[in-house]
């Protein structure tokens, strides 16, 4: 029996080109970062090429400077047939203290795919540890609201004046 990949850790230290105009790192360069980890940790656990479906409760806890060594820890909560979400923590080091603090966290759901774009299934999820089964739950649980609130969105739906969308 193959033993899943359902981890990935990445460090990456902050420079100054990652600042916005407040001096902190720049909440977009966090986001890239955040995808780049999510699709690794996906791509990892599914041997396919994967595409971002959707990004969920994006928490910016408390701002990254320059200089801070920042670690995304990714973890593959939960799969469907083609479907995974990947839950990630950022925890942000500041070399000259070893204060580590959590910054971030968030949930992406990823979709393995073959070369036409085509949805592919990917391996059953082993769940076997404690903390396995209540990141499964959890993750169980955001798809549910996640429907929900795609179901709630639909009934108040407008279009934008001038968009005809």
């Amino acid at each position: 029996m193959k033993i899943q990949e359902k981890s990935l850790t990445m460090t990456v230290l902050m420079t100054p080109d990652m600042v916005n105009f407040s001096g902190k790192v720049h909440g977009g360069v966090i986001l890239k970062l955040l995808d780049q980890v999510a699709y690794a940790c996906a791509a990892k656990y599914s041997k396919n090429y994967v595409v971002t479906a959707a990004l969920d409760n994006v928490f910016f806890k408390q701002a990254i400077n320059v200089g801070e060594l920042v670690t995304f820890y990714a973890h593959i909560n939960y799969v469907g047939r083609a479907s995974m979400e990947v839950g990630i923590k950022v925890v942000a080091e500041d070399l000259r203290t070893d204060e580590k603090r959590h910054t971030t966290s968030c949930y992406f759901t990823m979709v393995a795919v073959d070369e036409d774009g085509n949805s592919v299934e990917v391996p059953r999820l082993e769940v076997n540890t404690e903390v396995e089964k209540k990141l499964y739950e959890a993750a169980i649980m955001r798809k549910q609201m996640r429907q929900e609130i795609l179901e709630k969105n639909r009934e108040l739906h407008v279009e934008l004046p001038g968009t005809g969308l």
